[in-house]
């Protein structure tokens, strides 16, 4: 037995030291709830977590976006209810007007009620969605996932732009001539509004199954993420009462490995 170098406290301390450093990384996974709290940690599992951090964040940017677009056609499909609604009752005026027991006062007030119909569907060809024009015709591409994908939907044109309701709103009812002309012209249109209404459709249903696509891609990456990053709270706790149990054990044996060279005192004594 030596003094000057007590191999059993180096050894102790060294073990000691070893079971802290364990149980500061136990505390800290268990107040963190991430077992990846430093690089060190899990350095390849940080690098894969990072990856799919970032793809969550996209594809949810992405979800955002089939979302708007969604929005934007039951937008589109609501003011489109509406300009059915007002050319049918268009159909109707042309109709009532070509009675030849009309007289042209009849008729103009018959026209008079056509003219501010129209006049509503060339407003609504003018209405927007968070500055984007609803009815310029225009095909808008839809960001569907996080790597650029995207959808095409198909556009409605209600502007003057688009014979078929130009010819509806810019009929009258003046002569039972014109009252024929505008009832043709307005059942045409309705039959359009059916078209981009079925158009809408669609666009709705297909952005609903992008939807649905990276709602379960973002659940499924998390899941992933979550298995790499996030602690098991049973495990880390009987792992922290493990370490605890030995940074008290090895702080009590080196107070016992520091106390052995004084027993040496005995023996010059």
């Amino acid at each position: 037995m030596v003094i000057s170098t007590n191999t059993s406290a180096l050894n102790a301390a060294s073990l000691l030291m070893q079971s802290s450093n364990n149980l500061s990384k136990s505390l800290a996974r268990l107040s963190s709830g991430s077992k990846v709290t430093s690089p060190a940690d899990d350095s390849a599992g940080l690098g894969v977590s990072m990856k799919l951090t970032s793809q969550i964040a996209r594809t949810g940017a992405a979800q955002n976006n089939v979302n708007n677009a969604i929005s934007f056609n039951q937008t589109q499909d609501g003011y489109l209810q509406q300009v059915n609604t007002a050319l049918s009752r268009m159909s109707e005026l042309a109709v009532s007007a070509q009675d030849v027991t009309k007289t042209d006062s009849d008729r103009a007030l018959y026209n008079q009620e056509y003219q501010t119909l129209g006049s509503y569907i060339k407003t609504v060809a003018t209405q927007q969605f968070n500055g984007v024009n609803l009815f310029d015709g225009k095909s808008q591409n839809v960001t569907t996932d996080g790597e650029g994908g995207v959808y095409a939907t198909v556009g409605v044109d209600l502007t003057s732009g688009n014979a078929t309701y130009s010819a509806a709103t810019g009929a009258d009812l003046k002569t039972t001539g014109d009252a024929a002309t505008a009832r043709t012209a307005t059942e045409t249109a309705i039959s359009q509004v059916a078209i981009d209404r079925g158009s809408i459709g669609s666009n709705e249903e297909t952005l609903g199954y992008y939807n649905n696509q990276l709602s379960s891609l973002s659940n499924n990456l998390s899941a992933a993420n979550s298995g790499i990053v996030d602690v098991d709270i049973a495990h880390e706790s009987t792992n922290y009462a493990k370490q605890n149990i030995l940074v008290q054990s090895g702080t009590a044996m080196l107070a016992q490995a520091n106390s052995m060279p004084q027993s040496m005192l005995k023996l010059l004594s």
